[in-house]
């Protein structure tokens, strides 16, 4: 049995995300918007409830594909609210289409949104080397930074912590405690 960082020994579904994504560098937009939205929807939640909802999600939201969603109208957001594979907090629903509206913006003055979100670490993962889950912060100045510029910005459900778990889930930092497998395997990333 490979050692691994113990909140993912619960669950098998966890196992696999921890051992093939979580902490890996992500560049593409699509799947940085994928993350931002699952993140935000997580919110109250715990991580494997949105993991367990995480295909009805590409599916309610055509893949998040930022274009199509900008362009929702109310009826669809009406629509989503009634599906139950997904998280029906209409709040969160309409941050989505809000986020992929600041989203496609972002990409416009960036060149990708990818070039914005990494600048807060300045486009290189940041290696941690945290012995247990206490040590492993909740948010950093580079979270605090990422979430005032995010809301500037005009993006929902962007706070500090959720740009953090973002920030781990992307790739961005090195969260895998020393004592597990995958801590190494992403140092060179």
């Amino acid at each position: 049995m490979k050692p691994r960082c113990t909140w993912c020994e619960l669950d098998p579904l966890y196992r696999q995300y921890h051992d093939t994504e979580w902490g890996v560098p992500q560049h593409d937009d699509r799947t940085l918007f994928e993350f931002l939205t699952l993140e935000g929807g997580q919110a109250g939640l715990s991580w494997l409830t949105i993991l367990r909802k995480r295909e009805n999600y590409r599916s309610a939201f055509d893949n998040f594909d930022t274009g199509r969603i900008a362009a929702y109208k109310a009826n669809h957001i009406e629509s989503l609210l009634q599906n139950p594979g997904i998280v029906r907090n209409r709040l969160k629903v309409q941050s989505v289409v809000t986020n992929a509206q600041s989203f496609l913006a972002t990409q416009d003055e960036f060149g990708s949104f990818d070039r914005f979100v990494w600048q807060f670490i300045e486009g290189r993962t940041q290696q941690n080397h945290w012995r247990n889950l206490a040590e492993v912060p909740a948010s950093t100045p580079a979270s605090d930074a990422m979430s005032r510029e995010l809301k500037r910005r005009g993006f929902k459900f962007v706070g500090s912590t959720i740009c953090y778990a973002f920030m781990q889930a992307t790739g961005m930092v090195n969260d895998h405690l020393t004592s597990c497998f995958r801590h190494k395997e992403l140092l060179s990333a």
